[in-house]
């Protein structure tokens, strides 16, 4: 269990995940917490990670940092982001444990399941299948930290932790045209063609495909709840446990942008998985529970978004 005084390192706490953590983190009333920026500590350099972690002795080890993107990145950078990811969760992790940090999670990701992975995706189902092709590399880099995480338990009994999110959405995320994921690029595209008076928006595929989305803040909270209560080697999915077609999810960022036009459908583009939903039973037994509804999320990323946008023509 947390207290109050214990020193908490957020790896990565400029990002989606990270900033959420860190905000979770502040309302509780944590003070002693250390980040530090990219430019401030490379991740990926094992001597300047071991240096930090001898100097800050965390008690508590967040490790959201990560090389992240869309399948459009995952799939151009392929060599950096199994490189990256490889550097910054075997940097850490080791660190924390040389330096005797009571306590670390992992934050995974859905990728590491097989692509064809049977429907709601279990726990267990890891590694019983491929991976999707164009992100098996940050997959593998994922699949390694957890395996990382489970090795220096069995080694050293280390109190390692590994937590997989469902896609995920809010405030700080990524609104990229190319390297961001799904529901911030459609933020964007809907957005922009409501400025532009555009008619329509183009959306790949047929919408069939359904995908579940869970509001950053919601997985902050999973996971402070997670670092207090859950001990195991076995990895824990975070999410809401719904998922919702790309079609209905189109219409609703429509309705929140308020975009008048019409949403086409390109039926010659790919469509994907047919299904990626996480089963959620182990952490709803554990007693925790999402509370953000999607429509009430999607208007805080819009807003999030709008200032964003604000932000960058003052700069």
């Amino acid at each position: 269990m947390m207290n109050l005084d214990d020193k908490i390192y957020i790896a990565g706490h400029k990002g989606l995940v990270g900033s959420a953590i860190l905000r979770k983190l502040t309302v509780q009333g944590f003070s002693n917490i250390v980040c530090k920026s990219s430019a401030e500590l490379d991740l990926r350099n094992q001597a300047d990670v071991e240096l930090f972690f001898k100097t800050e002795k965390p008690d508590y080890v967040f490790l959201a940092a990560a090389k992240v993107g869309g399948i459009f990145a995952n799939n151009t950078y392929r060599a950096d982001f199994l490189y990256d990811n490889l550097l910054i969760a075997s940097n850490i992790i080791h660190a924390a444990y040389t330096n005797g940090a009571q306590k670390l999670m992992f934050l995974g990701s859905s990728c590491i399941y097989p692509k064809m992975a049977p429907q709601p995706i279990k726990e267990e189902y890891l590694l019983t299948g491929s991976l999707e092709q164009t992100n098996e590399p940050y997959a593998i880099a994922k699949i390694a930290g957890i395996k990382l995480c489970e090795s220096y338990r069995d080694q050293y009994g280390a109190n390692f932790i590994s937590v997989m999110p469902t896609n995920l959405y809010g405030i700080n995320d990524n609104y990229h045209p190319q390297n961001s994921h799904v529901l911030p690029a459609l933020i964007r595209r809907f957005h922009e063609a409501k400025v532009s008076g555009s008619k329509e928006v183009v959306i790949w595929g047929t919408g069939s495909p359904k995908r579940e989305f869970l509001f950053a803040d919601d997985l902050a909270d999973a996971c402070c709840f997670l670092m207090n209560n859950y001990n195991e080697k076995e990895i824990v999915n975070i999410g809401c446990g719904e998922d919702i077609s790309i079609s209905d999810l189109a219409s609703l960022v429509k309705k929140v942008t308020q975009f008048e036009g019409e949403l086409v459908f390109d039926t010659t583009k790919p469509d994907g998985t047919p299904r990626k939903l996480l089963d959620v039973s182990k952490l709803h037994g554990l007693g925790w529970h999402h509370k953000t509804l999607l429509q009430d999320g999607l208007k805080i990323a819009y807003q999030d978004f709008l200032t964003k946008q604000k932000q960058a023509l003052l700069a």
